[in-house]
């Protein structure tokens, strides 16, 4: 029996475990353009040959040093966005249910998000940031404009909400999901008042809370604000269990940050890297996920699965925040490290294959089909 079944078998012996199982979500919001860049034309509409990889763009740009270059944007779709509402739709189509809190508009939500905002009873404090995707068949470029992310601080949701109601949110949740550390500027002052002046305030729950959190490239801030941020994280095991979910270059940066040499671009070096940041924090899982594999370190010990790639995707935006809803939901069920990154590289695969959130049942068919 290899992993795959074994996960199987955990998720049909467990899937009752998800009956009731809340999550509050939050805090970001991005309306997301999907684009492809014309490389050559050959004719109107969808008729060219798109630039295929990152290096040929770069190429591109490079050529134009000195002089100047015309690239077309070629508009694959627009969607909701944003690590907070991609991540919560997932988990919505598992099953859980869900309160989601963010920037889906100031004085009206945005058109994109009205599904979602219905599904949840969402609150905004804030309008959505823009990204402008670049897909390649190799990886993805985002392109942000996230100045209204200004706005979100942990006032402007009381403000919005009331302390008790939120308070309420909070105590209801088995999952609280903060993401996208990276571009809200006031996002380690939320972690640290979430820790001082919410938390305590909870009954606890049974089994305990589960804390997930995902930085989202945090090349663009200070190492130091970096580190910051990851002892405030840190103290959320205080209060229940946390998960730290980082891709290969998030990885890569939080080791540096701490000296760790691991670059994980071995299984070895994957999972070492994991035990290593883990370790350093001192929480309960921190769970890296490349392209192609994903690992997790526990203080039990460390796990590597391979994800069923797909060398041709229709979607690669908002793969990894299906990675972190699959996870997260396996681990709402109470399933195994090696089944909770099975059921997340089964999340992010039938993502990149259909272009939509997976049910459990298609997580069920994906897995006897792979």
């Amino acid at each position: 029996m290899d992993y795959r079944e074994r996960t199987l078998k955990e998720l049909q012996e467990k899937r009752s475990n998800l009956s009731g199982k809340q999550a509050l979500v939050g805090l970001d919001g991005f309306v997301d353009t999907i684009v492809h860049l014309v490389g050559q034309r050959n004719g109107q509409g969808d008729n060219f040959d798109r630039i295929e990889t990152i290096e040929d763009f770069g190429n591109r740009v490079l050529e134009a040093s000195g002089m100047s270059a015309n690239i077309e944007m070629y508009p694959r779709m627009q969607k909701l966005g944003g690590n907070g509402p991609i991540m919560a739709n997932a988990l919505l189509s598992a099953g859980l249910g869900l309160r989601y809190i963010g920037s889906l508009g100031q004085d009206s939500i945005h058109p994109v998000f009205a599904d979602l905002a219905r599904k949840t009873n969402a609150v905004s404090m804030a309008d959505p940031g823009m990204t402008t995707a670049l897909e390649f068949t190799d990886g993805k470029i985002m392109m942000g404009v996230t100045k209204s992310l200004d706005d979100i601080s942990y006032q402007s949701v009381l403000d919005k909400m009331g302390e008790g109601a939120f308070l309420d949110a909070l105590s209801r949740s088995h999952l609280i999901a903060l993401v996208n550390w990276t571009m809200i500027p006031n996002m380690t002052a939320i972690f640290s008042a979430f820790i001082d002046r919410a938390l305590p305030m909870l009954s606890p729950m049974d089994g305990g809370r589960t804390f997930f959190f995902d930085l989202a490239d945090p090349q663009k801030r200070a190492q130091s604000e970096l580190v910051e941020a990851l002892r405030v994280i840190a103290k959320f095991q205080n209060f229940g269990n946390v998960i730290l979910g980082l891709n290969l270059k998030e990885g890569q940066q939080v080791s540096e940050a701490y000296g760790i040499d691991e670059d994980g671009n071995s299984d070895d070096s994957l999972k070492n890297m994991a035990k290593l940041i883990r370790r350093e924090l001192n929480i309960k899982t921190v769970v890296i996920h490349p392209t192609k594999s994903a690992a997790c370190a526990t203080k039990d010990g460390e796990w590597l699965v391979e994800g069923k790639y797909e060398p041709n995707p229709k979607i690669t935006t908002g793969a990894g925040d299906h990675f972190n809803a699959g996870f997260s939901t396996a681990s709402m069920l109470g399933l195994s490290s090696e089944a909770c990154l099975t059921v997340g590289v089964s999340f992010s695969g039938y993502y990149v294959r259909e272009a939509k959130s997976p049910s459990l049942n298609d997580i069920d068919s994906f897995l006897r089909s792979w």
